[in-house]
């Protein structure tokens, strides 16, 4: 009998968050084992819940959603997104310009399948958020990664980025605050970003879906500011974080800048919004209460942004005790929810970094994701979600330190 296999569009498109490690956990906890999963910034299972009213709108929207809404989602919605924009002082941003997704996820997809050709290549950061390099691969488009610089906060080097500009180059992702880095890029990084895309004709997608997860002085600079009116920006955003509704999957996606150069564009953007019919409809009516739509402000969860917080805490303490690990270094994060430690790979005898967290999943049933499953191009860091209680995370990197010390060579 015929063998079916997937498509050759799939060879190079990884999501190791939820690749094989995972399926390994799930094996481990059908064995009885207890698997502390430190892999997915997913919220609810760590205690974070949503604000109760927008739980309620949500509730209260359950008999108009059971219609389709427009492709590009309910125009509240889309006039909420819009009006947030502008009360951050990015203009001209219109609700027409607005498309509503299943979570930045489905939009990043959805995009990129609406301006890469076949040999386009994109710039990426690494590390990324593999659903980047993964939808570039998927729509025939080349990934081209430029580096992170660890001794500079995490910030990218505009030097390296503008070296990697081709004919062929067609768009500059920036993902500010990162995921998995934690960092928060200073205005001089963004408005450098912002100039190599004015230089080279490039459009700016920004992935901010972690633009209200700061901490500490950072500061959150708007990519589509940096772009003004003579760079289009894409910007994508949404719930899933800092509203602490990941499963509602309520993201957008929002064009500024030059939109009469992006017509056709947004016409295949819009095209395929069609093609699915539309997002998910109750998961839309939460984004106007969410964001304050009609109010003067709407302030998060003081647990999330307080200086005194327990995320802000759990991440401080987090990169604490694993710069005190002997062969363990980590940026201390400034936003978002992870570490990304660099281990010393010739002190624990690390080869492959998918096999180390294997190792430490099996002997410590301790979850985290390898640094190469962000396209970062040594296998000499991890990534670790600082969402756990602190007591949980503190047990959690004092076992790892345990696991490291045992590997010393």
């Amino acid at each position: 009998m015929t063998a079916f296999r997937q498509s050759d569009r799939l060879r190079n498109v990884r999501y190791d968050v939820r690749g094989p490690i995972l399926t390994e956990a799930m094996r481990l906890e059908a064995e009885g084992h207890d698997v502390l999963r430190l892999n997915l910034g997913n919220m609810h299972p760590f205690g974070l819940e949503a604000r109760p009213e927008i739980v309620d709108s949500i509730a209260a929207s359950l008999a108009p959603a059971q219609a389709y809404s427009d492709s590009r989602g309910i125009r509240p919605a889309r006039e909420a997104v819009a009006d947030h924009y502008l009360r951050h002082g990015i203009d001209g941003v219109s609700a027409d310009a607005v498309f509503l997704g299943n979570g930045v996820s489905e939009l990043i997809t959805l995009t990129l399948q609406a301006l890469v050709n076949p040999g386009d290549e994109i710039l990426v950061p690494a590390p990324d958020y593999p659903t980047w390099t993964g939808a570039v691969n998927l729509t025939g488009g080349v990934p081209v990664h430029y580096l992170a610089d660890e001794s500079n906060g995490w910030n990218p080097s505009i030097e390296d980025i503008e070296s990697k500009v081709t004919p062929r180059t067609t768009a500059l992702v920036m993902i500010n605050p990162n995921n998995p880095t934690g960092a928060v890029y200073s205005e001089e990084t963004v408005r450098g970003m912002a100039d190599v895309a004015r230089r080279h004709g490039l459009i700016l997608l920004s992935d901010e879906i972690y633009e209200e997860l700061i901490f500490g002085d950072a500061r959150h600079h708007f990519a589509a500011r940096a772009a003004g009116d003579d760079v289009l920006c894409l910007t994508f955003g949404g719930l899933s974080k800092a509203y602490r509704v990941c499963g509602y999957r309520a993201g957008w996606v929002v064009a500024t800048g030059p939109l009469h150069l992006a017509t056709d564009l947004l016409e295949g953007i819009t095209l395929l919004s069609n093609m699915r019919v539309c997002p998910n409809v109750p998961g839309q009516y939460a984004i106007p209460v969410a964001l304050g739509a009609g109010t003067p402000g709407s302030p998060l969860p003081a647990d999330i942004i307080d200086p005194d917080g327990r995320l802000e805490n759990q991440l401080a303490r987090t990169a604490e005790a694993l710069n005190a690990i002997p062969g363990v270094s980590c940026v201390p994060p400034r936003g978002a929810l992870y570490c990304f430690p660099r281990i010393d790979r010739e002190m624990f005898g690390v080869d492959d970094d998918e096999e180390f967290v294997l190792d430490l999943l099996r002997t410590k049933h301790i979850l985290v994701t390898h640094g190469t499953g962000f396209n970062w191009p040594e296998p000499d860091h991890f990534r670790i979600v600082c969402l756990p209680d602190e007591q949980v995370l503190h047990r959690a990197v004092s076992t790892i330190g345990d696991y490291l010390s045992d590997r010393r060579r």
